[in-house]
């Protein structure tokens, strides 16, 4: 960055959000400014309330002084909303900026009801959670959606979802602004949306492994997913469908429809879905994965054998996975993310991977849990909004 002519207020921004330059002084060395330009710009972040002074740090000068005063991202100046979508439940919450989650709510919605309605009840649902989070919907900068299907992330539109009938090619990101402004009496807000397995990958990699510079997350619900992290980045591949573990085809599901019409998919044999099927025909209650989570919860045989049947499943197309990616962290996530199933995918990934590409790996069960996909979504939308060149466009419009 440094001697870049270009260097905007949204650089120094991100330069101490990050934590590589938090004094004035060390903006000037890190970008190669004048002390007088550093202030200007910084004085612009101050007047839009996106800074604040901290405690003293540390002597900038070698020749000593007084500690130079520190600056901080002010996380207090808007909150964001997320919600996460699986196909009969969802959560929605109020996060701070840094990711706090302030106020939450879960329950009932079901995808098949569609776009239109479920989109309009989780504007109620923001209402709601920031009358709760004591938070007036002005303060809202963002939306972040999580859904279970492939997203072009630059139109926010689904592609082709399998288990989402309906959603193909609907303009989330406007009804779903809609709905938020009919809720509140609030102006538009942007929206993002992507992948639920992405947005868990996303959140639970920032969160407890911001080290790690390749990590996969395969979310094992009513069907199967997966999120990859790449140098602190979500890959998504050319159009959203990087990722989409559950259409794999494999041998044993030569015989089995899957949900998105083909035959043989590994969803069709190993996802929470199709163990509850298995588990129905054999005369046990269970219509999807969060039935069959409560199974394994409660230590049902059957469900621990059909689960640990389907993680070998898994852990069988994961050696592929792992082999091509080498990832030093593989998440296992969702309704199955319990012991059966993980021994299951131990069982056949250590088998059939190269040793080399297991060496060093970490196989691993969630550390957020069910908030992965709002924590995720949450820092979606602060790293779009408060991106070096958005920042520029936001301060221009806010007239600052």
């Amino acid at each position: 960055m440094a001697g870049r002519s270009q260097t905007g207020a949204g650089d120094l921004l991100e330069l101490v959000r990050s934590g590589r330059a938090v004094t004035r002084g060390a903006l000037q060395q890190a970008t190669g400014l004048s002390r007088a330009t550093v202030g200007q710009r910084l004085d612009r972040l101050f007047r839009a309330g996106w800074l604040r002074e901290g405690a003293g740090g540390p002597v900038d000068s070698p020749l000593g002084g007084r500690p130079s005063i520190t600056l901080e991202f002010d996380d207090a100046h808007a909150v964001v909303l997320a919600a996460d979508l699986e196909t009969r439940h969802a959560r929605a919450a109020v996060l701070s900026l840094t990711g706090e989650i302030l106020a939450e709510h879960s329950g009932t919605l079901v995808i098949e009801d569609g776009p239109d309605v479920v989109l309009g009840e989780l504007g109620r649902w923001f209402a709601e959670l920031l009358e709760k989070a004591g938070q007036r919907a002005a303060e809202v900068c963002g939306i972040g959606l999580a859904v279970p299907g492939p997203v072009d992330l630059d139109s926010g539109r689904v592609v082709q979802p399998p288990i989402m009938p309906g959603w193909d090619g609907y303009d989330i990101r406007d009804r779903l602004a809609r709905s938020f402004t009919e809720h509140t009496g609030a102006g538009p807000v942007p929206v993002l949306v992507d992948n639920d397995a992405n947005l868990m990958a996303y959140g639970e990699q920032r969160t407890a492994y911001p080290d790690c510079t390749a990590f996969v997350l395969v979310k094992v619900s009513t069907g199967i997913g997966a999120g990859v992290v790449v140098d602190g980045s979500v890959y998504r591949g050319i159009d959203g469908g990087a990722g989409d573990l559950g259409h794999i085809r494999v041998p044993a599901g030569a015989e089995a429809l899957c949900r998105c019409g083909s035959y043989g998919c590994l969803a069709a044999v190993a996802s929470g879905g199709a163990v509850a099927r298995r588990l129905a025909a054999a005369g046990v209650p269970a219509a999807s994965g969060s039935d069959v989570r409560d199974l394994l919860a409660s230590g049902h045989p059957e469900a621990a054998a059909l689960a640990r049947e389907a993680g070998r499943h898994v852990g069988d197309v994961l050696a592929t996975v792992v082999t091509l990616l080498n990832p030093g962290v593989l998440m296992i996530a969702g309704d199955l993310s319990g012991t059966p199933f993980l021994t299951g995918v131990r069982e056949l990934l250590y088998q059939r991977a190269l040793p080399r590409s297991t060496a060093r790996l970490e196989v691993v069960t969630s550390r957020l849990g069910e908030r992965a996909g709002l924590v995720g979504a949450g820092a979606l939308v602060v790293e779009h909004l408060y991106a070096p060149e958005r920042v520029e466009e936001r301060l221009l419009a806010m007239g600052v």
